[in-house]
């Protein structure tokens, strides 16, 4: 995660409110020029060679892409109620999932690429997907302000200067559907809610190539072991206990970080002991 920034209280109007939901309505966020106009120069990776030699994928510095600095306060405030830290370990918020969601806003899921978004909308049922006409993107942009400006003119607050008790009732009548903030119909925050309670639990469970889940704290609490794996000569021989190992991931594959077989297939260690969990260490593909 970076570094968390200084904490501000934006100023939120209802005027300024009423500004961004009529901009969102009327217009795509922004066009793609003004996108363009709006991308940094990003500096060249020294590290960068030519296509077509083996390359291992870089670890980048946790950066927000999508998010202002408002929406970003508000997001980390909400991911680490949603998912505290305690004596299990680290929360959302300690493990990355603000990034996570912030990434994937930034990609296809943000722009519901490739959903179906055409109407008629809120005639369908769950199973039938998604049943909104603003994308995650558009989704977030607009409540968050909303949230803010109501907790700003009901607690004199917005939403993360909140106390802990206080952002836990905010959310638990998000939850619930009992949050009313005019002129913002109400679907938009039920489906809001969902959208931010989903993105909570799979930045938080996702393999952390992707952002999330640092140190695979998520798997490590629920004893995942991580991407498809060598299981033959362990089966049975964990029978009927549990199977506590070293979590692999995506990324460590990548770098060379954990022992694969011949078909890329991780192998594991022991969690307590390091003992390589395999019949067949000859059939090893790299060690580091």
């Amino acid at each position: 995660m970076k570094e968390r920034a200084e904490k501000t209280s934006p100023s939120l109007s209802r005027r300024r409110f009423l500004q961004v939901a009529s901009a969102l309505g009327l217009a795509h966020l922004l066009t793609g020029s003004e996108q363009a106009q709006n991308t940094p120069n990003l500096p060249q990776n020294p590290q960068f060679k030519a296509p077509g030699q083996t390359r291992h994928l870089p670890r980048v510095q946790a950066a927000y892409t999508f998010f202002t600095l408002p929406e970003a306060r508000f997001v980390e405030a909400a991911v680490s109620r949603l998912i505290p830290a305690d004596d299990l370990g680290p929360g959302a918020l300690e493990t990355g999932v603000a990034y996570f969601i912030d990434q994937q806003l930034q990609g296809k899921f943000g722009l519901a690429a490739t959903w179906y978004m055409q109407g008629p909308w809120q005639q369908g049922t769950p199973e039938q997907g998604y049943q909104h006409p603003f994308n995650p993107q558009e989704l977030y942009r607009l409540c968050i302000p909303a949230i803010d400006m109501h907790a700003e003119e009901s607690k004199g607050q917005v939403f993360a200067d909140l106390s802990v008790s206080a952002q836990d009732d905010l959310l638990a009548a998000l939850e619930g559907e009992k949050l009313e903030i005019s002129p913002l119909p109400q679907f938009f925050l039920s489906t809001f809610w969902q959208i931010l309670y989903d993105n909570t639990m799979q930045g938080f469970f996702a393999d952390p190539v992707y952002g999330g889940n640092d140190q695979k704290a998520g798997w490590r609490l629920v004893g995942f072991p991580g991407v498809a794996a060598a299981y033959r000569g362990v089966m049975e021989a964990y029978y009927g206990r549990p199977y506590q190992v070293e979590p692999v991931s995506l990324a460590d594959l990548q770098a060379g970080a954990a022992l694969a077989d011949e078909s890329g297939h991780a192998i594991h260690r022991d969690l307590a002991t390091g003992e390589i969990l395999s019949v067949h260490p000859e059939s090893f593909k790299h060690e580091h």
